[in-house]
């Protein structure tokens, strides 16, 4: 039986093997022929290729293109270290009614705090509702002063006849009276609209068209008394000296019967009285209230909106008020019965 194993595994005369050789010589002849065959097949054979003397740089190039040579002295590819990193801000919810959107209570404002984007946007808003749109001025204004205002000044524009640029900027201050008033209704192009500029900012706005008639509001007689009453006992609040005007600011309260304007229902009488000047909306950005800009801007109106004639009180009317219009018209024309008419809706382009 050996001897048959033995004569398997010897390699044939046509086709010497080297490694069988090999093993032949270095294996007695006693040595299982088993343990000699896997001595064969545990063998590694390296095999070489000379390179050619001469080098095509063609294919050298071809084989870099596309590949970042590599740093020296390390086993990575090239880095780009001027790349800057990128942060991002985590925030904590702790059961914050506000975590996603914030109101802000001034501008009344919705931003997302931690936004840059939007927190930027609600800084810019803010500050141009509390203080006034920015403005520059202009090279052609209709402007009309007064000493006691100081450095302040209101440009006067009429839509169906200045400039584009003069037209953009009423739109920019409406856009923000809006914000309170609503929308798509307060201007269109037969309107003359008075802008009150103080500090490079229009803090107050009033827009004025020409009306026909307006209807009488009915007051109660115990309010046009107390009215009367009040009116007669303020004292004056401006002190001149020559040419120097001196203008004394007054904190004023809330009356009673302002605080009942929001539960009234606003009734009107049945006859209609001649009006000439309708005021469709005015507006002043809340740091400037309580500082006369309101009834600075209507007593300019009434002395520029006719044609060399100052206009009575008695011929302006106020569009449908809200409760701070009706409190601020009753102080300004001393009497709750004071002229409303209907706006028509125009849109304005």
């Amino acid at each position: 039986m050996q001897a048959k194993i033995n004569s398997f595994f010897k390699p044939s005369a046509s086709s010497p093997s080297p490694i069988a050789d090999d093993v032949s010589a270095t294996t007695p002849d006693a040595d299982d022929g088993l343990a000699a065959w896997e001595k064969s097949r545990n063998v590694i054979v390296n095999t070489y290729e000379r390179r050619s003397a001469t080098v095509d740089r063609s294919e050298v190039l071809k084989g870099c293109i596309g590949n970042p040579p590599l740093r020296k002295g390390s086993s990575f590819g090239f880095k780009n270290l001027s790349k800057k990193r990128s942060y991002t801000q985590f925030h904590l919810e702790l059961g914050q009614s506000d975590f996603l959107l914030r109101h802000c209570a001034e501008c009344g404002a919705t931003y997302a705090p931690g936004d840059e984007l939007d927190e930027k946007n609600h800084q810019s808003f803010h500050k141009d509702y509390m203080y006034g749109i920015p403005f520059k001025g202009w090279q052609n204004e209709r402007v009309f002063a007064s000493p006691s205002f100081n450095k302040n000044r209101i440009v006067m524009v009429i839509l169906e006849n200045d400039s584009p640029a003069h037209r953009n900027k009423v739109q920019e201050v409406v856009k923000m009276m809006e914000v309170e008033l609503g929308e798509g209704w307060i201007l269109h192009k037969h309107c003359k609209v008075y802008l009150s500029v103080s500090s490079q900012r229009i803090s107050g706005c009033l827009v004025a068209e020409p009306i026909k008639e307006a209807f009488k509001i009915k007051a109660p007689p115990e309010d046009e008394k107390r009215l009367k009453k009040e009116s007669s006992s303020s004292p004056s609040t401006s002190i001149q000296f020559g040419n120097i005007v001196l203008q004394r600011q007054v904190s004023k309260r809330c009356r009673e019967s302002d605080e009942q304007l929001d539960n009234e229902a606003i009734v009107f009488e049945e006859e209609a009285k001649p009006a000439v000047c309708g005021i469709r909306a005015i507006w002043v950005s809340p740091s400037n209230r309580r500082k006369g800009l309101a009834t600075r801007l209507l007593d300019t109106a009434r002395e520029s909106f006719g044609s060399g004639c100052v206009l009575e009180k008695s011929q302006l009317a106020f569009s449908e008020p809200s409760s701070l219009g009706s409190a601020f018209g009753s102080n300004y024309f001393g009497t709750r019965s004071f002229l409303v008419y209907k706006a028509q809706v125009e849109r304005f382009n």
